[in-house]
């Protein structure tokens, strides 16, 4: 399957004092992104079990332009590589007015069992979901156009 594509509105808490979405505001678009995905699709799938308990071990996001509060919402495409039993990363593509790329970000997530307060394995059923929007690596041709 290709990426898992949702758009999220833009809402005006999101701007900084320049017009611009905040950097740490789109840190939470992100979140909303990929709760579609790991939350609300999978849930939509029968998978209900990791929203009750995943959490991001690590981020990283490069911004590549500012993105105006006024284009309204952003396009988010999500893709996973690395997925493990007991993690995977989840790979963002953030696109908004007109331009294909605004920013890139990916984060290591982690299975957790919120009772027992540790990490979980994923179980067949999370990891047959996820496996689904598993993204071939690309080839080097292909990383260089997208950095």
């Amino acid at each position: 399957m290709g990426a898992f594509v949702t758009e999220v509105p833009l809402r005006w808490s999101d701007m900084d004092a320049f017009g611009h979405v905040n950097h740490a505001r789109t840190v939470t678009l992100l979140e909303e992104a990929r709760a579609s995905l790991l939350f609300t699709e999978a849930e939509r799938r029968g998978h209900a079990g990791m929203s009750e308990g995943l959490v991001v071990a690590r981020l990283s996001v490069d911004y590549r332009a500012p993105v105006d509060y006024r284009m309204g919402r952003v396009r988010v495409s999500l893709s996973l590589r690395e997925l493990r039993r007991s993690s995977f990363v989840v790979d963002y593509t953030v696109a908004a007015g007109g331009k294909e790329v605004v920013t890139t970000a990916e984060t290591l997530m982690v299975p957790y069992d919120l009772r027992a307060g540790r990490p979980r394995r994923l179980t067949e059923g999370e990891y047959s979901f996820l496996e689904e929007w598993v993204r071939e690596p690309a080839a080097p041709d292909e990383e260089r156009r997208i950095a």
